[in-house]
């Protein structure tokens, strides 16, 4: 026996039963869509998409888009620009706390960063604006500002599509929280009619 055939049996089988299950499914399919449009389907935004239904295994989530961040983050400088505290800085986090867009003012301090990312990321984790949290910090032993990378100080808002928290703005740096979330909340007034 030839053992050279039976070593490459098994790579041949792992080419050809995929691509046989290629063809075979093609040729299952409906007859209605040729088989050349199939690469033309429309691709969908995240915040087109319809919920899941409690069948799918895929769960969909609304997103704030690039353009609306930056639009908020430039919205929430401008107005601490206007009452003099320019020096601060505008983050705009999605739920998990990525940075959408950041933008930090002229001579904003570094801790400022962290502090603006940290107050967007609570106010959209937990869907309520900052100042409205910190009564919740308080008790004896744990609390949920023990929960890494929160910040429970006045500055943070949320950004709701529907009754769902989608983001955050979290604005750092003035020399007052509730001044930071005065700043924080133009930001989301300057988006708050495309939210729906």
């Amino acid at each position: 026996m030839n053992h050279r055939i039976y070593t490459r049996l098994p790579r041949t089988l792992a080419v050809a039963i995929p691509v046989v299950a290629i063809l075979a499914s093609a040729a299952c399919s409906s007859t209605d869509t040729p088989v050349e449009n199939l690469s033309s389907t429309t691709s969908i935004s995240a915040t087109q998409q319809p919920a899941a239904t409690g069948d799918s295994a895929v769960v969909t989530q609304n997103r704030l888009s690039a353009d609306a961040a930056v639009t908020a983050a430039g919205a929430a400088l401008a107005k601490c620009r206007v009452d003099g505290f320019g020096f601060v800085t505008v983050s705009v986090v999605d739920r998990a706390g990525n940075v959408i867009a950041m933008v930090r003012g002229d001579n904003a301090a570094q801790h400022t960063v962290e502090a603006s990312r940290e107050k967007a990321y609570t106010s959209a984790a937990f869907g309520a604006d900052t100042s409205d949290l910190s009564q919740r910090t308080k008790g004896e032993g744990s609390t949920i500002a023990d929960l890494p990378g929160t910040l429970f100080l006045s500055g943070g808002v949320t950004l709701k599509a529907g009754a769902g928290a989608i983001a955050g703005i979290g604005v750092g740096g003035a020399p007052d929280g509730m001044q930071d979330q005065a700043c924080a909340a133009a930001g989301r007034d300057a988006i708050a009619s495309s939210l729906g």
